[in-house]
This record gives structure tokens, C-alpha cells and sequence, in this order.
């Protein structure tokens, strides 16, 4: 064993002695910190398939059934895995109505993250933008962003407020390659905020 330890260490010495092997063993390789335990199988589609479902769900997405959508690029809400402390977690909660521990630890976390005192949990981040924007929207008010999510947009225009996308031009060009197709258009936020002051004067 011993003897076999020391063949395989010098031939490893030798390979990176090559051209072709130098760069291969020292190689560094990224990988995910984690064990994927469970395993959803996917129905793999074609492109001509998914360009017929489009068509007749009219082109609205909202009305693709789930299993014929191969990557689901709409949301990330329930599309990930879950951690093995996540599912103990469930087993371990305490679902009282009121008053439960997990909540405690819950507002703990935030409060220790964030510095904020007052924390009020919402099922989603939906339910979290109507709160708010009932807080802080007035008739009239404009409410500028990249790409307003299709939720967010009516929050803001439930209250009366205008939900305007300021994205960059290149972000609007499918196929053209940028490095970043998410920035905002700051020249387009200038003029707006300009304007904005103006109509309010």
C-alpha cells in the first residue's frame, strides 16, 4: 500500500510537469455547499412545443399549465430547495395561532438584522408591497423602477399612483449581449424626478 501511495504521488509530480496536464490539476472547481435530497422530475419539451403552448395560452404566461414549462423564469417563489434544517424546522414549529415560539425567533432574527423594532410578517412579498404602498402612496404619486413585477404594478396603481419602467434601451433588445440588462435608465430618472417637481410646484 505503501509503495502504490508513492507511485501514484509521483506520478501525479510528473503530470504536472506536462503542458497539457499542468494547468488541469490545479484547476479550481466551484461547487455548490450543499446535498440535493430530493429530485422532481420534468417533462423535457421541444421548441416547437413551447412555441405552440405560447401560442395558445395567446401568449400569456399566466396561462401555461406548469408542467409544460421547462425552466419556470416567472418566479422564484417555491422554486427552490429546501435545506435539511428547513424541513426539521417544520417538524419542530410551534403552529400556535398566537403567540408561538417560532415567531419569537423569527422576529428576533429580523430585528438583529435589520435594527428595526416593530416586525409584521407577511405571506408574501405581495402582501408586503399593498401595506406599504397604503402607507406611503398618495393619488397621483409617481413611482419609478427598472421593471415594475406585474403584483407591484398594481399596488401602485391601486392606490392611484403611476408605475413607471425607466429600464436602459439595451435592456428592451433581447437578443443583443450586455452585462447587465437590469440597470435603470438614469438620464430617463432624471427627467422624470424633473418633471415630477415641476408638476407639483
Amino acid at each position: 500500500k505503501k509503495e502504490d501511495s508513492t507511485v501514484t504521488t509521483s506520478n501525479a509530480t510528473q503530470l504536472q510537469k506536462l503542458p497539457l496536464f499542468a494547468s488541469m490539476v490545479t484547476f479550481n472547481t466551484i461547487i455548490e455547499p450543499f446535498r440535493v435530497k430530493t429530485v422532481e422530475p420534468i417533462r423535457q419539451t421541444t421548441r416547437n412545443e413551447r412555441g405552440q403552448l405560447l401560442e395558445n395560452a395567446h401568449y400569456n404566461v399566466f396561462l401555461l399549465k406548469a408542467e409544460d414549462v421547462l425552466i419556470d423564469l416567472l418566479t422564484d417563489s417555491g422554486t427552490g430547495a429546501m435545506s435539511s434544517k428547513q424541513w426539521s424546522g417544520m417538524m419542530v414549529g410551534d403552529e400556535s395561532y398566537a403567540g408561538g415560539t417560532s415567531f419569537y425567533k423569527f422576529e428576533a432574527a429580523v430585528q438583529r438584522i435589520t435594527g428595526y423594532k416593530h416586525v409584521l410578517p407577511t405571506h408574501q412579498g405581495r402582501a408586503a408591497e399593498r401595506i406599504l404602498f397604503g402607507c406611503s402612496l398618495q393619488p397621483g404619486d409617481t413611482v419609478p423602477n427598472n421593471t415594475h413585477f406585474d403584483t407591484t404594478r398594481a399596488n401602485v396603481e391601486y392606490r392611484g399612483a403611476r408605475a413607471i419602467d425607466l429600464l436602459i434601451p439595451e435592456g428592451r433588445e433581447p437578443a443583443l449581449i450586455h452585462p447587465f440588462k437590469g440597470n435603470m435608465d438614469l438620464v430617463a430618472l432624471e427627467r422624470l424626478v424633473r418633471d415630477a417637481k415641476k408638476k407639483k410646484e
